[in-house]
């Protein structure tokens, strides 16, 4: 499932839970980490899976919904945030008061729809907190067994299955609905998800149809899908693996490997729920193990495969295009302020002191590009943290207070936020501009402060720098190139506003507006 479309799930799942039920967060976190697994689960039971909570008024409430990848939905609209069928109240009652399965005893309708209801209670385990449930290994027989005990059912889950689907009568099918079985069970007991399964990589996100292997408590496998087979036909294994050591095909394919998992034997035997890539002659295909409990001791496991080879070669395509992108952001960098260095040089060596402020002003312009560049070179995104840049441009402030004689007291208030790079750089020159004139010609040879406010929303982005100098010369904005510069950074490259003024304080004030929609819809 896509990373957007899961936080949008899971805070349907809890705004819902938490509006209609009386479940605790406990519970509610409980239930996110169980449909962080819901794909899988609808793929293994070859029908859609809806999850329900009791509500405050004694009905149940549907939180999340997954659709099969193998077989034929039946529900062609979303069901999430429905309340549970009359008909099908005594199937989830019962589950709920005797936490054992249980199924309808004739078909259950939906719209137009016949189907096979089946309902499964939900529990965890009592300690340990969430995802943490306890475990004990014997070191010679590698067995699992669990600690702690079930909770009181919380939820309920369903699967809704067509009588007439044809994958139930195949090898395929018959070994899913076996897998789904010992899963299901162990949501009942609480041992689903796993112990010690965690949100990150380590969990990963192989579904059922993408390929599984189902081993026993020795390693050996009992069922291989088409596609693990396949799979591994690529890697190199051209046996079948049904009856093989799994682990041992495994460890013969990355023979001579020197930077292998070292968890990837114990995942191969389904032993610990984590997840792990086989990596060979440039194919890759991530494992995903998941132990499985029956009689509070590990019986066999379950191993998701998937080839990813695809996607792991996009991945190494965009880290090569962000090095690349970083390298240009540090040589521009570099170049611009060796052009800034030599401009100071410049300056330096002028004899008109008109020719020495022009070459000044052209060295701190390119040194405020730089600073943007800079940031983007240690960065992975084309974001720029516009805090950080604009602390590094006001230190031009009081290089410009040296020159004149100027005591300078800068304060910066609010947040400017993040802001793409193509308008990071227009703003970093135009408020060095403003804060260089502000220093420049409003405090020339006395001491002051540059007071430098940020005021940002979904909008709009307000920039307000006031100083405490001597104000507009006859009140009014001059027409220089550096007030024609501000003027084309502002409104040509920002669609934004500015705007001159006097203070209060006896100083000037500079005003700009920047619409945020504007420079989204551009970026």
């Amino acid at each position: 499932m896509p990373i957007a479309l899961y936080a949008e799930s899971v805070s349907t799942l809890r705004n819902l839970a938490s509006k209609y039920s009386g479940l605790n967060d406990e519970q509610l976190d409980w239930l996110e980490l169980l449909t962080l697994d819901w794909p899988l689960l609808a793929d293994l039971a070859l029908g859609d899976v809806v999850l329900w909570v009791p509500t405050k008024d004694s009905t149940y409430i549907a939180v999340a919904h997954s659709r099969p990848a193998g077989s034929v939905t039946l529900f062609y609209r979303d069901i999430i945030g429905d309340f549970i069928r009359d008909d099908w109240r005594e199937v989830v009652d019962e589950t709920m008061t005797t936490r054992k399965p249980a199924s309808s005893r004739a078909p259950v309708w939906y719209e137009e729809t016949a189907m096979k209801l089946t309902a499964f209670s939900v529990s965890m385990r009592d300690e340990g907190g969430v995802g943490s449930t306890e475990t004990a290994r014997n070191t010679d027989t590698g067995v699992i067994t669990t600690i702690g005990t079930p909770t009181e059912p919380f939820a309920v889950l369903t699967v809704h299955t067509s009588p007439s689907d044809p994958q139930y009568a195949t090898h395929i099918g018959k070994a899913f609905r076996e897998v789904a079985d010992d899963v299901f069970s162990m949501i009942q007991q609480g041992l689903f998800p796993s112990p010690g399964s965690t949100r990150g990589r380590e969990r990963g996100a192989p579904r059922a149809s993408d390929g599984l292997v189902r081993v026993n408590t020795d390693g050996m496998v009992t069922f291989a899908s088409p596609n693990t087979q396949s799979a591994f036909t690529l890697l190199g294994y051209r046996d079948e693996l049904e009856g093989e050591n799994f682990s041992e095909v495994i460890a013969e394919l990355v023979k001579g490997q020197f930077d292998t998992n070292e968890s990837l034997p114990l995942i191969a035997q389904g032993r610990v729920p984590k997840r792990a890539d086989v990596e060979i002659n440039g194919r890759v295909v991530t494992l995903r193990a998941i132990p499985v409990i029956r009689d509070e001791e590990r019986v066999g496991g379950i191993v998701l495969t998937r080839d990813v080879t695809g996607l792991r070669q996009q991945e190494q395509e965009l880290i090569t295009k962000d090095a690349t992108i970083r390298e240009i952001h540090h040589r521009v960098k570099n170049n611009l302020q060796t052009v800034a260095s030599l401009l100071r040089v410049q300056a330096r060596r002028a004899r008109s002191e008109e020719a020495k402020e022009v070459l000044g002003q052209a060295m701190r312009r390119v040194a405020a590009i730089a600073v943007v560049h800079d940031t983007l070179s240690t960065g992975l995104s084309q974001i720029v943290d516009f805090d950080v840049v604009f602390d590094r441009v006001l230190g031009l402030a009081a290089e410009v207070a040296s020159l004149h004689g100027t005591t300078v007291h800068p304060h910066k208030q609010g947040r400017f936020g993040e802001l793409p790079s193509e308008y990071a750089t227009p703003l970093a020159l135009a408020l060095t501009e403003i804060v260089t004139n502000a220093v420049e010609h409003g405090l020339a040879g006395r001491e002051g402060e540059v007071i430098i406010t940020a005021e940002r929303n979904e909008t709009r982005l307000a920039v307000e720098v006031v100083d405490t100098g001597t104000g507009l010369p006859g009140g009014t904005v001059g027409d220089g190139l550096g007030t024609q510069i501000v003027r084309t950074l502002v409104e040509g490259e920002l669609g934004g506003s500015i705007t001159w003024g006097p203070d209060a304080r006896g100083g000037t004030r500079v005003f700009i507006d920047v619409p945020l929609r504007w420079i989204g819809s551009a970026a």
